[in-house]
Protein backbone atom coordinates (compact mmCIF):
# COMPACT_ATOMS: atom_id res chain seq x y z
CA UNK A 1 0.00 0.00 0.00
CA UNK A 2 1.01 3.14 -0.33
CA UNK A 3 0.89 5.65 2.62
CA UNK A 4 0.07 9.62 2.07
CA UNK A 5 3.35 10.34 3.88
CA UNK A 6 5.34 8.45 1.86
CA UNK A 7 3.25 10.37 -1.22
CA UNK A 8 3.79 13.75 0.32
CA UNK A 9 7.22 13.80 1.06
CA UNK A 10 9.49 13.64 -1.84
CA UNK A 11 7.06 16.08 -3.85
CA UNK A 12 7.59 18.33 -0.65
CA UNK A 13 11.25 18.84 -1.17
CA UNK A 14 10.62 20.14 -4.83
CA UNK A 15 8.90 22.39 -3.34
CA UNK A 16 11.78 23.60 -0.57
CA UNK A 17 14.33 23.07 -3.36
CA UNK A 18 12.79 24.82 -6.20
CA UNK A 19 12.70 28.14 -3.54
CA UNK A 20 15.91 28.00 -1.91
CA UNK A 21 17.69 27.28 -5.56
CA UNK A 22 18.34 30.84 -6.75
CA UNK A 23 21.00 31.10 -4.00
CA UNK A 24 22.94 28.18 -5.23
CA UNK A 25 25.16 28.02 -7.95
CA UNK A 26 23.30 25.59 -10.14
CA UNK A 27 19.13 25.66 -11.29
CA UNK A 28 17.77 22.28 -10.40
CA UNK A 29 15.84 21.32 -13.85
CA UNK A 30 12.70 20.07 -11.24
CA UNK A 31 8.83 19.94 -12.64
CA UNK A 32 7.62 21.22 -9.48
CA UNK A 33 4.71 17.87 -8.90
CA UNK A 34 7.51 15.63 -10.71
CA UNK A 35 9.44 12.94 -9.13
CA UNK A 36 13.30 13.80 -8.15
CA UNK A 37 16.05 11.95 -9.80
CA UNK A 38 18.71 11.03 -8.67
CA UNK A 39 20.97 12.87 -11.35
CA UNK A 40 19.39 15.84 -10.62
CA UNK A 41 20.82 16.68 -7.25
CA UNK A 42 24.69 16.73 -8.53
CA UNK A 43 27.00 19.33 -6.93
CA UNK A 44 27.45 20.32 -3.27
CA UNK A 45 25.44 23.31 -3.61
CA UNK A 46 22.65 21.15 -4.67
CA UNK A 47 22.99 18.99 -1.50
CA UNK A 48 23.33 22.94 0.51
CA UNK A 49 20.14 23.59 -1.18
CA UNK A 50 18.12 20.63 0.16
CA UNK A 51 19.05 21.23 3.58
CA UNK A 52 17.95 25.12 3.78
CA UNK A 53 14.84 23.68 2.34
CA UNK A 54 14.21 21.12 5.37
CA UNK A 55 14.93 24.65 7.38
CA UNK A 56 12.53 26.37 5.43
CA UNK A 57 10.20 23.48 6.16
CA UNK A 58 10.33 23.84 9.70
CA UNK A 59 8.87 27.60 9.44
CA UNK A 60 5.78 25.86 8.58
CA UNK A 61 2.86 26.23 10.63
CA UNK A 62 2.67 22.14 10.82
CA UNK A 63 6.24 22.15 12.61
CA UNK A 64 7.90 25.10 14.41
CA UNK A 65 5.99 27.64 12.97
CA UNK A 66 3.15 26.78 15.22
CA UNK A 67 2.16 23.47 15.95
CA UNK A 68 5.48 21.69 17.74
CA UNK A 69 4.83 24.57 19.98
CA UNK A 70 1.10 25.32 20.07
CA UNK A 71 -0.51 21.77 19.89
CA UNK A 72 1.55 20.33 23.22
CA UNK A 73 0.55 23.25 25.02
CA UNK A 74 -2.75 22.66 24.24
CA UNK A 75 -2.96 19.29 25.26
CA UNK A 76 -1.49 20.25 28.76
CA UNK A 77 -3.74 23.03 29.04
CA UNK A 78 -4.99 23.21 32.57
CA UNK A 79 -3.17 25.85 34.32
CA UNK A 80 -1.74 28.29 31.35
CA UNK A 81 -3.73 28.80 28.93
CA UNK A 82 -7.31 28.73 27.72
CA UNK A 83 -8.78 28.26 23.85
CA UNK A 84 -11.15 30.85 22.89
CA UNK A 85 -11.18 30.14 19.26
CA UNK A 86 -13.99 29.07 16.70
CA UNK A 87 -11.41 26.58 15.20
CA UNK A 88 -13.41 23.30 15.82
CA UNK A 89 -9.92 20.93 15.10
CA UNK A 90 -8.17 23.38 18.02
CA UNK A 91 -10.76 23.27 20.62
CA UNK A 92 -11.19 19.50 20.15
CA UNK A 93 -7.28 19.23 21.34
CA UNK A 94 -7.65 21.54 23.82
CA UNK A 95 -10.70 19.80 25.48
CA UNK A 96 -9.32 16.64 24.94
CA UNK A 97 -11.77 15.26 22.50
CA UNK A 98 -9.37 14.98 19.11
CA UNK A 99 -11.05 11.90 16.76
CA UNK A 100 -8.68 10.13 14.47
CA UNK A 101 -10.03 12.35 11.46
CA UNK A 102 -8.73 15.35 12.60
CA UNK A 103 -7.05 17.42 10.64
CA UNK A 104 -4.18 19.12 12.82
CA UNK A 105 -2.40 15.64 13.46
CA UNK A 106 -2.48 15.20 9.46
CA UNK A 107 -0.34 18.12 9.07
CA UNK A 108 2.06 17.35 11.47
CA UNK A 109 2.57 13.87 10.23
CA UNK A 110 3.11 14.76 6.95
CA UNK A 111 5.39 18.02 7.63
CA UNK A 112 7.62 16.23 10.12
CA UNK A 113 8.18 13.51 7.54
CA UNK A 114 8.86 15.95 4.56
CA UNK A 115 11.34 17.31 6.63
CA UNK A 116 13.04 13.71 7.88
CA UNK A 117 12.97 13.09 3.90
CA UNK A 118 14.98 16.10 2.90
CA UNK A 119 17.31 15.24 5.75
CA UNK A 120 17.39 11.56 4.18
CA UNK A 121 18.17 13.08 0.23
CA UNK A 122 20.85 14.94 2.08
CA UNK A 123 22.65 12.31 4.08
CA UNK A 124 22.40 9.93 0.93
CA UNK A 125 24.32 12.36 -1.20
CA UNK A 126 26.65 14.08 0.94
CA UNK A 127 29.73 12.29 -1.10
CA UNK A 128 28.62 14.95 -3.45
CA UNK A 129 30.70 17.64 -1.18
CA UNK A 130 34.02 16.92 -0.93
CA UNK A 131 35.07 20.25 1.25
CA UNK A 132 35.79 18.44 4.47
CA UNK A 133 34.67 21.42 6.59
CA UNK A 134 31.32 22.05 4.64
CA UNK A 135 30.60 17.84 4.44
CA UNK A 136 30.93 18.02 8.10
CA UNK A 137 28.31 20.59 8.56
CA UNK A 138 25.85 19.34 6.20
CA UNK A 139 25.64 15.71 7.90
CA UNK A 140 25.31 17.42 10.93
CA UNK A 141 22.90 19.56 10.39
CA UNK A 142 20.71 16.62 8.66
CA UNK A 143 21.15 14.38 11.93
CA UNK A 144 20.15 16.97 13.83
CA UNK A 145 16.49 18.34 11.76
CA UNK A 146 16.17 14.53 11.22
CA UNK A 147 16.28 13.78 15.35
CA UNK A 148 14.38 17.00 16.15
CA UNK A 149 11.46 16.14 13.81
CA UNK A 150 11.28 12.48 15.18
CA UNK A 151 11.61 13.90 18.94
CA UNK A 152 8.66 16.04 18.12
CA UNK A 153 6.95 13.41 16.42
CA UNK A 154 7.50 10.67 19.05
CA UNK A 155 6.48 13.02 21.72
CA UNK A 156 3.17 13.88 19.91
CA UNK A 157 2.40 10.23 18.33
CA UNK A 158 3.81 7.79 20.52
CA UNK A 159 3.80 6.52 24.11
CA UNK A 160 5.79 8.55 26.75
CA UNK A 161 9.22 7.23 27.46
CA UNK A 162 8.12 6.87 30.96
CA UNK A 163 5.12 4.92 30.38
CA UNK A 164 6.24 0.88 30.17
CA UNK A 165 8.16 -1.01 28.53
CA UNK A 166 10.70 0.85 25.87
CA UNK A 167 10.89 -2.28 23.66
CA UNK A 168 6.96 -2.81 23.02
CA UNK A 169 5.17 0.70 23.50
CA UNK A 170 4.81 2.37 19.93
CA UNK A 171 6.43 5.22 18.47
CA UNK A 172 5.87 6.63 15.04
CA UNK A 173 7.81 4.65 11.91
CA UNK A 174 11.04 4.80 11.35
CA UNK A 175 12.09 5.95 7.90
CA UNK A 176 15.95 6.57 7.36
CA UNK A 177 16.04 6.55 3.59
CA UNK A 178 15.07 8.80 0.89
CA UNK A 179 12.09 8.72 -0.88
CA UNK A 180 13.36 10.67 -4.46
CA UNK A 181 10.66 9.13 -6.76
CA UNK A 182 7.39 7.31 -6.47
CA UNK A 183 9.55 4.43 -7.07
CA UNK A 184 10.28 4.40 -3.87
CA UNK A 185 7.22 4.89 -1.84
CA UNK A 186 7.02 1.63 -0.73
CA UNK A 187 10.09 3.20 1.62
CA UNK A 188 7.28 4.55 3.79
CA UNK A 189 5.21 1.53 4.05
CA UNK A 190 6.34 0.67 7.70
CA UNK A 191 4.97 -0.17 10.98
CA UNK A 192 5.62 1.69 13.97
CA UNK A 193 8.93 1.52 15.21
CA UNK A 194 9.08 1.28 18.92
CA UNK A 195 10.14 4.25 21.65
CA UNK A 196 13.05 2.99 22.58
CA UNK A 197 14.17 2.05 18.64
CA UNK A 198 13.32 5.69 17.64
CA UNK A 199 14.85 7.31 20.99
CA UNK A 200 17.54 5.53 20.00
CA UNK A 201 17.71 7.06 16.58
CA UNK A 202 17.13 10.35 17.92
CA UNK A 203 20.05 10.20 20.94
CA UNK A 204 22.77 8.85 17.81
CA UNK A 205 21.54 11.38 14.98
CA UNK A 206 22.57 13.98 18.33
CA UNK A 207 25.69 12.51 18.86
CA UNK A 208 26.45 12.67 15.25
CA UNK A 209 25.40 15.91 15.04
CA UNK A 210 27.47 17.38 17.93
CA UNK A 211 30.66 15.80 16.74
CA UNK A 212 30.01 17.28 13.44
CA UNK A 213 28.63 20.71 13.26
CA UNK A 214 31.07 24.13 13.85
CA UNK A 215 30.66 25.91 17.39
CA UNK A 216 28.79 28.87 15.59
CA UNK A 217 27.15 28.76 12.46
CA UNK A 218 25.44 31.75 11.89
CA UNK A 219 21.49 31.05 12.19
CA UNK A 220 21.59 27.86 11.13
CA UNK A 221 22.54 24.87 13.69
CA UNK A 222 25.34 24.74 15.23
CA UNK A 223 26.90 21.78 18.04
CA UNK A 224 25.47 23.49 20.80
CA UNK A 225 22.06 23.28 19.72
CA UNK A 226 22.94 19.03 19.13
CA UNK A 227 23.80 19.31 23.25
CA UNK A 228 21.04 20.98 24.40
CA UNK A 229 18.47 18.47 22.34
CA UNK A 230 20.30 15.75 24.07
CA UNK A 231 20.05 17.21 27.19
CA UNK A 232 15.98 17.54 26.66
CA UNK A 233 16.75 13.89 25.66
CA UNK A 234 18.21 12.44 28.69
CA UNK A 235 16.19 14.13 31.07
CA UNK A 236 13.10 12.51 29.06
CA UNK A 237 14.43 9.02 29.91
CA UNK A 238 15.62 9.92 33.43
CA UNK A 239 19.36 9.80 32.68
CA UNK A 240 20.24 12.52 34.48
CA UNK A 241 24.33 12.47 34.97
CA UNK A 242 23.64 12.23 30.94
CA UNK A 243 21.16 15.53 31.19
CA UNK A 244 23.61 17.05 33.75
CA UNK A 245 26.59 17.03 31.44
CA UNK A 246 25.04 18.00 28.01
CA UNK A 247 23.43 21.32 29.46
CA UNK A 248 26.88 21.68 31.41
CA UNK A 249 28.20 21.59 27.75
CA UNK A 250 26.24 24.00 26.45
CA UNK A 251 26.57 26.84 29.45
CA UNK A 252 30.19 26.48 30.12
CA UNK A 253 30.69 27.24 26.23
CA UNK A 254 30.53 30.75 26.67
CA UNK A 255 28.25 31.20 23.34
CA UNK A 256 25.31 31.97 24.95
CA UNK A 257 24.03 34.71 27.82
CA UNK A 258 21.20 35.71 29.37
CA UNK A 259 19.45 38.51 27.82
CA UNK A 260 19.37 41.61 30.25
CA UNK A 261 15.65 41.36 30.70
CA UNK A 262 13.25 38.48 30.45
CA UNK A 263 11.04 40.75 27.00
CA UNK A 264 14.15 40.74 25.35
CA UNK A 265 14.40 36.95 25.08
CA UNK A 266 11.39 37.41 22.48
CA UNK A 267 10.17 39.33 19.88
CA UNK A 268 13.30 39.47 17.84
CA UNK A 269 14.16 40.06 14.49
CA UNK A 270 17.84 38.29 14.80
CA UNK A 271 18.75 35.50 17.88
CA UNK A 272 19.38 36.87 21.12
CA UNK A 273 22.45 36.32 23.18
CA UNK A 274 20.42 32.88 24.58
CA UNK A 275 18.68 31.51 21.52
CA UNK A 276 20.79 28.48 21.16
CA UNK A 277 18.35 27.42 18.43
CA UNK A 278 15.57 29.67 17.16
CA UNK A 279 13.63 29.38 13.71
CA UNK A 280 13.94 31.97 11.52
CA UNK A 281 11.06 34.55 10.71
CA UNK A 282 10.26 37.35 8.49
CA UNK A 283 7.69 38.90 6.97
CA UNK A 284 8.58 37.25 3.79
CA UNK A 285 8.98 33.74 5.10
CA UNK A 286 5.89 34.66 7.16
CA UNK A 287 3.37 36.05 4.23
CA UNK A 288 0.12 35.97 5.14
CA UNK A 289 -0.69 33.72 7.97
CA UNK A 290 0.69 30.66 7.47
CA UNK A 291 4.00 30.38 9.29
CA UNK A 292 3.19 33.15 11.72
CA UNK A 293 0.77 30.70 13.97
CA UNK A 294 1.67 31.82 17.20
CA UNK A 295 1.45 35.36 17.12
CA UNK A 296 -1.89 34.85 14.99
CA UNK A 297 -3.26 33.01 18.26
CA UNK A 298 -1.27 34.06 20.80
CA UNK A 299 -1.59 37.92 19.72
CA UNK A 300 -4.11 40.72 21.01
CA UNK A 301 -6.56 42.36 18.09
CA UNK A 302 -5.47 43.42 15.78
CA UNK A 303 -2.18 42.17 15.77
CA UNK A 304 -3.32 38.63 16.60
CA UNK A 305 -6.51 36.28 16.72
CA UNK A 306 -6.56 35.73 20.27
CA UNK A 307 -7.56 32.73 20.11
CA UNK A 308 -5.37 31.19 22.79
CA UNK A 309 -5.04 33.82 26.07
CA UNK A 310 -3.66 33.28 29.50
CA UNK A 311 -5.26 31.23 31.98
CA UNK A 312 -4.80 33.59 35.04
CA UNK A 313 -4.55 30.58 37.78
CA UNK A 314 -0.71 31.08 36.09
CA UNK A 315 0.10 34.46 37.70
CA UNK A 316 -0.53 32.72 41.15
CA UNK A 317 3.20 31.05 40.25
CA UNK A 318 4.61 34.40 40.26
CA UNK A 319 5.65 36.76 43.00
CA UNK A 320 5.20 40.71 42.37
CA UNK A 321 7.65 42.51 41.13
CA UNK A 322 8.94 39.31 39.12
CA UNK A 323 9.33 40.28 35.08
CA UNK A 324 7.83 37.22 34.24
CA UNK A 325 4.40 37.80 35.88
CA UNK A 326 4.42 41.52 34.38
CA UNK A 327 4.96 40.10 30.81
CA UNK A 328 1.35 39.05 30.86
CA UNK A 329 -0.61 41.62 29.61
CA UNK A 330 -4.38 42.65 29.16
CA UNK A 331 -5.23 42.78 25.54
CA UNK A 332 -8.83 44.28 25.99
CA UNK A 333 -12.08 42.63 24.35
CA UNK A 334 -11.99 40.77 21.28
CA UNK A 335 -15.62 40.11 20.61
CA UNK A 336 -17.12 40.65 23.34
CA UNK A 337 -14.23 38.44 25.47
CA UNK A 338 -11.73 39.83 27.69
CA UNK A 339 -8.30 39.00 26.66
CA UNK A 340 -5.41 38.12 29.01
CA UNK A 341 -2.14 36.94 26.70
CA UNK A 342 1.42 36.74 26.69
CA UNK A 343 4.01 38.93 25.07
CA UNK A 344 6.01 36.04 24.27
CA UNK A 345 4.50 36.00 21.23
CA UNK A 346 2.59 39.03 20.79
CA UNK A 347 5.25 40.03 17.64
CA UNK A 348 4.76 39.68 13.94
CA UNK A 349 7.27 38.04 11.59
CA UNK A 350 10.15 37.50 14.80
CA UNK A 351 11.90 34.48 15.53
CA UNK A 352 10.79 31.62 17.24
CA UNK A 353 13.50 30.77 20.02
CA UNK A 354 13.13 26.28 20.28
CA UNK A 355 15.45 26.49 23.17
CA UNK A 356 17.26 28.87 25.11
CA UNK A 357 20.05 28.99 27.84
CA UNK A 358 17.45 29.44 30.56
CA UNK A 359 16.18 26.37 29.52
CA UNK A 360 19.98 24.64 29.82
CA UNK A 361 20.27 26.10 33.80
CA UNK A 362 17.27 24.13 34.69
CA UNK A 363 18.03 21.02 33.21
CA UNK A 364 21.65 21.46 34.87
CA UNK A 365 20.29 21.98 38.43
CA UNK A 366 17.50 19.39 38.08
CA UNK A 367 19.50 16.87 36.74
CA UNK A 368 22.20 17.36 39.17
CA UNK A 369 20.02 17.54 42.25
CA UNK A 370 18.23 14.15 40.79
CA UNK A 371 21.85 12.98 40.58
CA UNK A 372 23.03 14.14 44.04
CA UNK A 373 26.26 15.73 42.00
CA UNK A 374 27.22 19.51 40.92
CA UNK A 375 28.70 19.46 37.41
CA UNK A 376 29.33 22.96 36.32
CA UNK A 377 27.35 24.85 39.48
CA UNK A 378 25.33 24.19 42.54
CA UNK A 379 21.80 24.00 41.74
CA UNK A 380 20.82 26.78 44.37
CA UNK A 381 22.79 28.51 41.70
CA UNK A 382 21.79 27.81 38.20
CA UNK A 383 18.05 28.36 39.71
CA UNK A 384 18.78 31.71 41.03
CA UNK A 385 21.11 32.73 37.71
CA UNK A 386 17.65 32.59 35.99
CA UNK A 387 15.02 33.76 39.02
CA UNK A 388 17.91 36.99 39.22
CA UNK A 389 17.44 37.70 35.80
CA UNK A 390 13.83 38.15 35.95
CA UNK A 391 13.78 40.26 39.56
CA UNK A 392 12.46 37.17 41.26
CA UNK A 393 13.91 36.45 44.72
CA UNK A 394 16.44 34.64 45.24
CA UNK A 395 15.70 30.84 46.35
CA UNK A 396 17.98 29.98 49.91
CA UNK A 397 17.44 26.45 49.36
CA UNK A 398 16.38 24.61 46.24
CA UNK A 399 14.46 20.78 45.89
CA UNK A 400 14.09 18.87 42.26
CA UNK A 401 9.77 20.18 42.61
CA UNK A 402 11.26 23.42 43.44
CA UNK A 403 13.22 23.47 39.97
CA UNK A 404 10.22 21.94 38.09
CA UNK A 405 8.21 24.59 39.53
CA UNK A 406 10.88 27.37 38.07
CA UNK A 407 10.26 25.25 34.62
CA UNK A 408 6.47 26.46 34.64
CA UNK A 409 7.42 30.06 35.77
CA UNK A 410 10.23 29.94 33.09
CA UNK A 411 9.01 28.12 29.94
CA UNK A 412 5.17 28.42 29.70
CA UNK A 413 3.20 28.77 25.96
CA UNK A 414 7.16 27.26 24.29
CA UNK A 415 6.43 23.87 24.50
CA UNK A 416 7.79 22.50 27.65
CA UNK A 417 4.57 21.71 29.62
CA UNK A 418 3.84 18.14 28.22
CA UNK A 419 7.04 16.94 28.40
CA UNK A 420 7.60 17.70 32.04
CA UNK A 421 3.99 15.85 32.60
CA UNK A 422 5.05 12.99 30.55
CA UNK A 423 8.30 12.41 31.96
CA UNK A 424 7.64 13.55 35.05
CA UNK A 425 4.68 11.12 35.63
CA UNK A 426 2.50 14.31 36.38
CA UNK A 427 -1.29 15.41 35.57
CA UNK A 428 -2.90 17.44 33.74
CA UNK A 429 -5.91 18.69 35.12
CA UNK A 430 -7.70 15.29 36.44
CA UNK A 431 -5.55 13.63 32.96
CA UNK A 432 -2.75 11.17 34.34
CA UNK A 433 0.72 11.28 32.14
CA UNK A 434 -0.30 8.52 29.66
CA UNK A 435 -3.92 9.57 29.35
CA UNK A 436 -4.70 8.80 25.63
CA UNK A 437 -6.16 11.61 24.80
CA UNK A 438 -2.17 13.57 25.89
CA UNK A 439 -1.43 11.54 22.75
CA UNK A 440 -2.18 12.51 19.01
CA UNK A 441 -4.35 9.74 16.95
CA UNK A 442 -2.19 8.28 13.92
CA UNK A 443 -4.12 9.75 10.74
CA UNK A 444 -6.48 7.98 10.32
CA UNK A 445 -5.61 8.50 5.97
CA UNK A 446 -2.85 6.65 7.37
CA UNK A 447 -4.24 4.09 8.94
CA UNK A 448 -6.50 3.40 5.25
CA UNK A 449 -3.77 3.04 2.95
CA UNK A 450 -1.06 1.50 5.31
CA UNK A 451 -2.42 -1.73 7.02
CA UNK A 452 1.38 -2.04 9.02
CA UNK A 453 -0.08 0.71 11.44
CA UNK A 454 -1.81 0.43 14.30
CA UNK A 455 -3.69 3.51 15.91
CA UNK A 456 -3.37 4.33 18.96
CA UNK A 457 -5.83 2.99 22.24
CA UNK A 458 -8.81 5.47 22.62
CA UNK A 459 -8.75 6.32 18.97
Amino acid sequence: MRSYFSRYIYSAVIVAMVAITPACNKKLDVVPGQNISPDQITTAGDVDATILGAYKSMQHYNAYGERYFLISDMMANSSELEFVGTFQNYADIFFHRQQKTNSIPEGIWDRSYQIINACNIVLDKIDLVTDADMKAQLTGEAKFIRAIAYYNLSGLFGKPYSDGNLNTNLAVPLVLEPVLSSDDISKGDVARATVGEVYTVIENDLKDAAANLPESNDTRANKFAAWAFLARLYMAEAKYPLAAAAADSVIESGMFNLTANFSQAFGNSANSSEDIFAIQQTNQSNAGTENNGMTTFYGSYPTGRGDVQVNTAILDLYEDGDDRKAFVYDGGSISGIDGVYTGKWATLYSNLPVVRLAEMYLTRAEANIRNGSAVGDAPLNDVNTVRSRSHATPLATVTANDVVQERFRELPYEGDKLWTIKRLKLSTGTRPYNDPKLTLPIPQREIDVNGKLQQNDSY
